[in-house]
């Protein structure tokens, strides 16, 4: 059972603990009161009347949060009968501390714990307040962090503010109460130097720290105290969106450094922006101790300006203990010479657990070959030119010392799975012999990435893709091309059907022939499916929690940090088949808990994804892109069918021409009642304001709501401030809108 639903059940239970009429919790009942142990209700002299109702309800309310983890919904006073003979009390303290376990650490303390002594007791127990999470808890606010620091910051050793926007700047202040804190983060929340000096100068025992570096930010406003306790801080998360080293200069006993870049080229008021640093806010030995080197860069040149300056201290004297070190840059990212000579230096001096690097460092360089690896975890070579040779050999070393290897990055490596990268094209088969060395060296992989690329398999029996990939029973998340998981036979001797002879354009609308499917897994015996290999491959991987199947020459239409304009793959012929029958494989994950599926062009009527829905009740996150053809959305009626089934479903993006969002689909999608994060990408798509009400009305939990449409700049506008003006009336507690967007075209 989801943790939120278990806080909701609580929650109930809580409310109806509070005395009618009074809004007030129970007292407390008397020895007298009580009576003697065994003794019925109504023996002793104060159980008449109200004594008596008070001491039902509280035996119901106990019997509700009894019921928690089982997965029962609160019982109603129809059912007075049954919940008196379930008492939470009876439970031991380990049972109780486990169930307490799933609830927010605000409602422990702030509700929960007023519910009777023993309660108030176990709320208070260090397992439950040694780790406070307020990420994501969009319940809270200023009053109740001033609370929750008030009552337990003693207790608190680990603190996660990640992402409390809605918080105002002031609440930061109360985390000074929290005098034994040791992990701390702040990422998200808007700190200017001045509070964090203050902050950090009572916090003498932190060691991990986690900050964003806004403009405005000056070091040299840190006081002594600030500075020596950055000075004992062994992990740093800082998220730069201006030019700045922030606060690495000041912690001298770094080991774990992660880095993310965000600045913007221009500023706000237009002007081009430098990734020039002042010379000396650096000390190069204070990187000595650094075991993990971490950066990722959101598009723009300002971004790379500032990480070669981070890498150019690090290249004058590389750290003896470094270990892992991870480069995430989209797009072109020159290697220069500083950049050179730390390569070259930490190809001498260390020996590497985990290694990413931009596609332009290890094209046409001898890098890989001079590296060397101690027990690697982690390997991300993604859009470089490796072939599966120099993998074979240089990174997998012959299958030798490879069983620590838990993910492996392979996206866009166009060869990695051929002998020779020169003189291939993308419709010729990959060297299964590769791949199958690639399997039995790396049986404990649990992440692998194969996207962004043609893996076609040969004719041979038992060396299919998916039929090698099976052998991984370990894996978490399994990322694939379309045309990898297509039968050779069925794309061999299937006569080109109706969908390939209708141009994928945005052009006149055919009308052609459309196939039925049956909407239900028992009357598709009849068609073979469960003999093809992918069907075989997701039966054999019951324990995946996220999978990704995109199409070769898929491109988004709004990447994240991917350049806007990519050279895009050929499209790919064996795509062509993979269809409605493929997507109902999937619904054999029942652990499945995040979903993509981008580019299948032979989706006629999308009746697998009825399947999942009935079949995934984990799903969490799912994507949808361009799926069967591009005139028109073959797969709405399914979808909408599917929603109805996703009750934990909190993150859905839809990318897909002339989607039409009206009211049936924003009335399936009120389904979704833990839906957080909507976002629709539609060109010459339309949407009824009136449905879109309706629906943020039935859905409290939708913090994010980005829409792309076709629809006129007034209409977006005018349902922007309507859905901003009815959520800001009808509920006080529940925060602004993470992000609400609407825009006339993509």
């Amino acid at each position: 059972m989801a943790p939120r639903r278990g806080r909701a059940a609580l929650k109930m239970a809580v409310r109806g603990g509070r005395c009618r009429g009074t809004g007030s919790w129970p007292r407390r009942k008397s020895r007298e009161a009580a009576g003697p142990a065994g003794a019925s209700p109504g023996r002793g002299r104060c159980e008449r009347g109200p004594a008596r109702r008070r001491r039902r309800r509280l035996r119901r309310d106990r019997a509700a949060a009894a019921m928690l983890r089982c997965g029962e919904e609160v019982v109603s006073e129809e059912s007075e009968e049954e919940s008196n003979g379930v008492n939470l009390m009876e439970f031991s303290d380990e049972i109780l501390l486990h169930i307490l376990s799933y609830v927010p650490c605000t409602d422990l303390v702030l509700n929960v714990r007023r519910t009777c002594r023993k309660l108030a007791t176990l709320c208070l127990d260090k397992s439950l307040t040694h780790t406070v999470l307020l990420q994501k808890d969009y319940k809270v606010n200023k009053d109740k962090v001033k609370q929750l620091m008030r009552d337990i910051g003693k207790e608190i050793y680990q603190l996660n503010m990640a992402g409390c926007y809605w918080l105002p700047s002031s609440t930061i202040d109360h985390v000074t109460r929290c005098k034994n804190l040791v992990k701390l983060n702040l990422s998200g929340c808007h700190i200017t130097s001045l509070r964090l000096s203050k902050m950090l100068s009572s916090l003498q025992h932190l060691r991990s720290l986690a900050i964003d570096v806004n403009p405005g930010f000056d070091a040299s406003q840190l006081s002594s105290e600030c500075k020596a306790t950055l000075s004992r801080v062994s992990e740093l998360k800082q998220t730069l969106y201006t030019p700045s080293y922030g606060v690495v200069p000041c912690c001298t006993s770094l080991e774990k450094l992660l880095l993310y870049f965000e600045i913007l080229d221009r500023s706000r008021e237009g002007f081009m922006l430098s990734g020039q640093l002042m010379v000396g806010e650096s000390n190069v030995p204070h990187y000595q101790n650094l075991r993990i080197f971490y950066a990722r860069l959101a598009p723009g040149y300002v971004n790379q300006e500032v990480v070669r300056l981070y890498l150019a201290v690090l290249s004058d004297r590389t750290p003896e203990n470094l270990h892992a070190f991870l480069i995430s840059a989209p797009g072109s990212f020159a290697e220069t010479g500083a950049t050179k000579n730390l390569l070259d230096s930490m190809a001498r001096n260390v020996r590497l657990d985990a290694l990413q690097l931009p596609k332009a460092w290890i094209n046409g360089s001898g890098l890989l070959q001079h590296l060397k690896f101690n027990n690697p975890f982690y390997f991300s070579f993604s859009r470089c030119t490796l072939s599966g040779g120099h993998l074979i050999q240089r990174v997998i070393n012959g299958g030798k010392d490879l069983k620590s290897l838990t993910s492996l990055n392979l996206s866009g490596c166009v060869h990695c799975l051929a002998p020779e990268s020169l003189f291939r094209k993308a419709e010729d088969d990959i060297d299964s012999s590769i791949l199958e060395s690639l399997v039995v060296s790396c049986c404990n992989l649990r992440h692998l990435n194969l996207s962004a690329a043609h893996h076609h398999s040969s004719e041979s029996i038992g060396n299919h893709l998916c039929q090698l990939l099976s052998r991984l029973k370990h894996l978490l998340s399994l990322a694939l091309p379309v045309c990898s998981i297509t039968d050779v036979g069925a794309s061999v001797e299937k006569p080109p059907t109706t969908p390939n002879l209708v141009p994928q354009t945005f052009g006149r609308k055919v009308r052609i022939g459309v196939q039925t499917y049956p909407r239900n897994l028992g009357d598709q015996t009849n068609q073979k499916i469960e003999s093809s290999v992918f069907w075989a491959l997701m039966g054999s991987l019951r324990f995946l929690e996220t999978l990704e199947i995109i199409g070769s020459s898929f491109s988004s239409a709004m990447p994240r940090n991917e350049p806007a304009i990519r050279n895009s793959l050929p499209p790919c012929v064996r795509a062509q088949s993979v269809g409605d029958s493929e997507v109902a494989a999937i619904s054999q994950l029942t652990y499945l808990q995040s979903l993509t599926l981008a580019q299948l062009p032979n989706i006629l009527t999308g009746s697998g994804l009825v399947n999942i829905g009935l079949q995934c009740q984990h799903l969490r996150t799912l994507s949808l892109a361009n799926l069967g053809m591009m005139g028109k959305v073959v797969y709405m009626s399914a979808l909408m069918d599917m929603l109805k089934h996703c009750k934990c479903l909190r993150d859905l993006r839809l990318e897909q021409p002339y989607f039409c969002a009206g009211a049936q689909f924003f009335q399936a999608l009120s389904h979704c009642s833990s839906l957080q994060r909507l976002c629709i990408v539609s060109r010459s798509g339309t949407l009824q304001s009136d449905a879109v009400m309706s629906f943020m009305a039935s859905c409290l939990e939708v913090i994010m709501c980005h829409m792309f449409m076709g629809e006129s700049l007034t209409v977006c506008k005018n349902l922007q401030q309507s859905i901003v003006r009815s959520t800001n009336s009808t509920n006080t507690e529940i925060p602004q809108f993470e992000a609400l967007w609407l825009e006339v075209q993509v």
